[in-house]
């Protein structure tokens, strides 16, 4: 594991107790993040390849009890142990388990779909292919991937800091047209895209992206 990898794993075993307690019902006052979240899983029980999906980044584990209720079958993966360890905790009825997204445990076109909510705004430019490539390989074709991010400019930012928890980590906010571009490189196609203005304590606009796998993958080299 590489230095800026091993920064943001302990960054996020530090915040584990600290997102249980703030993110907690955070999902039931968030009306639009339900909605897209509600789309995605719609669109994948009708795709009819299944109810397996991945919980890509899935901190906490906030997440499952809503997509189980819609249908789905949430398998969650963390780089962080102590994430998995609180997920585990409070959401007993669900599995997680300790994962990099550069490197999926799940097999090729095994899952109906796959869910980013803001979890790929850790990578840096040099692995991004890699990642996108890597939620390509394990979604289905015809399967979904859906995505929530903090829109901005890409430029590194470093996150943590105002916390007063000792922990700083590598951040980019991706513009939504490098989010589609990079969908798309790796071999999905854009079903629907919205932002909203930052409201309340945050600092940025928010972004949301769903795309269908296609056939044929069509993967790029490089960055």
């Amino acid at each position: 594991m590489d230095a800026k990898t091993e920064e943001l794993k302990a960054a996020h075993d530090v915040l584990a107790e600290v997102y249980a307690d703030r993110l907690a019902g955070a999902l039931e006052v968030m009306p639009i993040d339900r909605t897209v979240l509600s789309l995605f899983c719609e669109l994948t029980l009708a795709a009819d390849l299944g109810a397996a999906v991945g919980d890509v980044g899935c901190g906490t584990g906030r997440l499952a009890p809503y997509l189980a209720a819609q249908g789905l079958s949430p398998h969650g993966v963390d780089l962080s142990p102590e994430m998995v360890r609180v997920a585990q905790r409070d959401y007993p009825g669900f599995s997680f388990e300790v994962a990099d997204l550069r490197a999926l445990p799940f097999g090729d076109a095994s899952l109906a779909g796959a869910v980013c909510w803001y979890s790929l705004l850790f990578l840096p430019p040099a692995t991004r292919a890699t990642a996108f490539s890597e939620l390509a390989r394990i979604v289905k074709p015809g399967g979904y991937l859906v995505m929530a991010f903090k829109a901005g400019d890409g430029e590194l930012r470093r996150g943590g800091r105002s916390m007063g928890l000792g922990i700083e980590f590598d951040a980019y906010w991706l513009s939504p047209e490098e989010m589609e571009r990079r969908v798309t490189e790796a071999g999905f196609g854009t079903v629907f895209w919205a932002g909203r203005p930052a409201d309340g304590q945050e600092s940025t606009p928010q972004g949301y992206l769903l795309a269908r796998r296609t056939d044929e993958h069509h993967r790029q080299a490089g960055g």
